[in-house]
């Protein structure tokens, strides 16, 4: 992912705030302007439009994920099947403890989905992000995959993944077990 400059990250960061404290449908331009000390111009430039905000965002809480995944494998080098238990049980425990998440998944202060197509229906950033990462760490490993067989195994466990943090279906911890069974398997490592 892109560095992102420190005006665009405090921009980012307080229209998390206001989502998360007042919900989605009170993020104005210029509500983000007060809040940073700038012109609601200087919020357009480094933002662009409220639907590239809301992109920028959910990106924006995507590193927060993506350091659980790059912190099991580098917590447990060599032993795939651990590094995969790891990273699927952090990024869930993560999921359940997000506030934005939250907001954007469950809509908790009654705003419209403004926010959930980069989760959903526009989310081939945020795949592209995770499968990215996940195929470097996949990289280090002797897999028995061709190269297709393995860029489609990525994609599958990361839309596998984000589709339980969207929806989680059980526990965080039957739902990390299974989940890390699958990934297993589809990776043809045995557990």
């Amino acid at each position: 992912m892109t560095e992102v400059s420190s005006l665009r990250q405090e921009i980012i960061t307080a229209a998390i705030g206001i989502t998360t404290t007042t919900g989605w449908s009170t993020v104005t331009m210029s509500r983000i302007a007060d809040l940073v000390g700038v012109s609601r111009q200087t919020v357009y430039n480094e933002v662009g439009s409220k639907p590239e905000l809301a992109q920028a965002m959910v990106l924006d809480e995507l590193t927060r994920f993506l350091a659980v995944v790059e912190s099991s494998f580098d917590t447990f080098p060599g032993d795939l099947p651990r590094a995969i238990r790891s990273a699927v049980r952090g990024v869930l425990q993560l999921a359940g403890d997000d506030v934005l998440l939250r907001a954007i998944v469950s809509g908790t202060h009654g705003e419209d989905v403004d926010l959930l197509p980069p989760l959903t229906t526009r989310a081939e950033s945020v795949l592209s992000a995770a499968r990215a990462v996940l195929a470097v760490r996949l990289s280090s490993y002797d897999l028995t995959l061709t190269a297709r067989e393995q860029a489609a195994a990525t994609d599958a466990i990361v839309r596998l993944v984000l589709s339980h943090v969207v929806q989680p279906s059980s526990s965080v911890s039957r739902s990390s077990t299974d989940l890390a069974a699958i990934a297993l398997s589809i990776l043809r490592i045995a557990t």
